[in-house]
């Protein structure tokens, strides 16, 4: 008798808040390689961390800091943005959340501009990518890279180093960490639930 129960699958999530500074690129990069070192999907570092990358440049402008070494007193509780990594079937996803609704606008690649042409960067790489705008407000941008084999459960290991961050850089507790929290979990939680119940149905078939 058919049920509205869905199939769980394999699902390797992690996620951390970083301020809005410029700083924070290399250690989303740096976070990326040690997050894909722990699930032993080591051959999609450098797309990912490219990916990623880029996002968080994007992510950042949107925030309102600019300066590539902003004094302490221009950096305020709302410069906040979230970054995600996230396994399921066959994919690897890279979110990137920030306070801001507006979707970044993609440049052409010979455009004399400087800013925008990481997303025509971001589409080369990427299977897809698109902007999913959480209840909480803001906006997650994210990108979804093949990985060619379903993904499978990481034994926990005690022993995997703690990443560990420079002085300032990890967001602070507080409303702006908690709605980055919020959005990325909401589009991780809706986009899950749809692929278990797509295999749901791949089984039924």
């Amino acid at each position: 008798m058919p049920t509205d129960e869905v199939t769980p699958i394999p699902l390797l999530a992690a996620s951390l808040r970083l301020t809005a500074v410029s700083s924070a690129v290399p250690c989303s990069r740096m976070y990326v390689r040690h997050t894909l070192t722990r699930w032993e999907l080591t051959e999609h570092i450098d797309n990912a961390a490219l990916i990623m990358s880029e996002l968080v440049t994007n992510a950042i402008k949107a925030s309102g800091i600019t300066d590539p070494d902003p004094k302490p007193w221009q950096i305020k509780a709302e410069h906040v943005i979230g970054i995600q990594l996230r396994a399921i079937e066959a994919s690897l996803f890279v979110e990137v959340w920030d306070r801001t609704p507006d979707a970044p606008v993609q440049k052409n690649a010979d455009d004399e501009a400087e800013g925008g042409r990481g997303l025509f960067l971001v589409e080369q790489l990427a299977k897809q990518w698109n902007v999913f705008r959480p209840r909480v407000g803001g906006k997650v941008v994210w990108a979804e890279l093949p990985l060619g084999l379903a993904v499978e459960d990481v034994p926990f290991d005690p022993a995997h180093a703690r990443l560990v961050l420079p002085d300032g850089l990890r967001a602070p507790r507080g409303p702006a960490d908690e709605q980055a929290r919020t959005g990325l979990f909401e589009h991780l939680m809706e986009t899950t639930v749809e692929a278990m119940v797509a295999a749901r149905t791949d089984e039924g078939a």
